[in-house]
């Protein structure tokens, strides 16, 4: 019989085009056997690379990867629009394409760097009265959506050709690529979309990381699911730029019931990462007004102390 475990940590998977990010998490989930998981932000189907996939108890600390700055590469074609902002999407124009030269296009992209407003695409998670976009996409509806800031970090040229061009993007939570890409190709008046997304790193993983699903199925099939756990990263390296407050067993066991303590020497503001005095994570918590630090996410291994 298959059963469920106990499994905890984070995989950093290769997304393969053309699945989607649930699809990609309940093959996960099945091949550890894993009682619980969840992943850290959708992928499109058209896009690959890392998905951060939370087991068991990390899935605690997702939150803090799926509001985690991300790096992607991307690939897009000029002079075609569509209703998705990608390749799987109709045609919704199509123009003719200048020949830009670098300097132009560097004078184009210009325009989206630093902190710019996104209007998130029809083709998108975000709810409206409850119901996702995209949901209403599919049935050929289109609502008036809000505009959002996001910060573009970093956005390079890599290649231009006549009617294609690809770049370097480090964003901030929140920000759409496909948005991104569509806005630069009104921008320049012939229109764009993409037809590569790779995501190259999120909060603080990297492509290098990553595990794809055929390593995992073949590992499974011959060793079974408990070998895979070598690719789990501990659930603690989600939150590995918070900074540290180590507690005292006395402090523990208070802070473990839900009471905000007093630590000497903690940060007086922002998020911070518990760790008992033998380095066992134990969960993250937030400074309070007064400097006491107060318990937000804790592990389950913590509730015997």
């Amino acid at each position: 019989m298959n059963h469920r475990r106990d499994v905890h940590g984070i995989l950093l998977l290769d997304k393969p085009k053309g699945v989607t990010s649930n699809f990609a998490l309940q093959m996960v989930k099945r091949l550890f056997r894993a009682r619980k998981a969840g992943h850290t932000g959708s992928l499109d189907p058209v896009a690959e690379g890392l998905l951060p996939i939370c087991l068991g108890e990390a899935t605690k600390f997702s939150r803090f990867l799926l509001e985690s700055d991300k790096h992607y590469q991307v690939v897009a074609k000029l002079g075609i629009r569509t209703t998705t902002g990608d390749s799987e999407g109709e045609s919704l124009s199509e123009k003719p394409v200048s020949a830009y030269s670098l300097s132009a296009m560097e004078k184009a992209l210009d325009h989206f760097r630093g902190e710019i407003l996104q209007t998130p695409p029809m083709y998108s998670a975000v709810k409206q009265n409850g119901q996702p976009l995209y949901w209403l996409a599919r049935q050929g509806l289109t609502v008036e959506r809000q505009a959002r800031t996001v910060s573009i970090h970093h956005l390079e040229l890599l290649a231009l050709t006549e009617d294609c061009l690809s770049l370097e993007v480090r964003a901030s939570k929140g920000t759409y690529i496909r948005t991104l890409i569509d806005d630069l190709g009104e921008w320049l008046g012939c229109g764009a979309h993409i037809i590569k997304l790779t995501r190259l790193g999120a909060g603080p993983y990297s492509a290098q990381q990553m595990v794809g699903l055929n390593t995992l199925e073949q590992l499974a099939s011959t060793e079974g699911a408990e070998a895979l756990d070598q690719y789990l990263l501990p659930m603690d390296s989600s939150v590995a730029s918070m900074p540290d407050v180590v507690l005292c067993e006395n402090t523990a066991y208070y802070l473990c019931r839900g009471q905000a303590v007093t630590v000497p020497y903690a940060p007086t503001a922002g998020w911070v990462r518990l760790t008992l005095k033998n380095h066992q994570f134990i969960g993250v918590g937030e400074i309070l007004d007064d400097g006491r630090v107060a318990p937000r996410r804790l592990t389950q291994e913590v509730v015997s102390l």
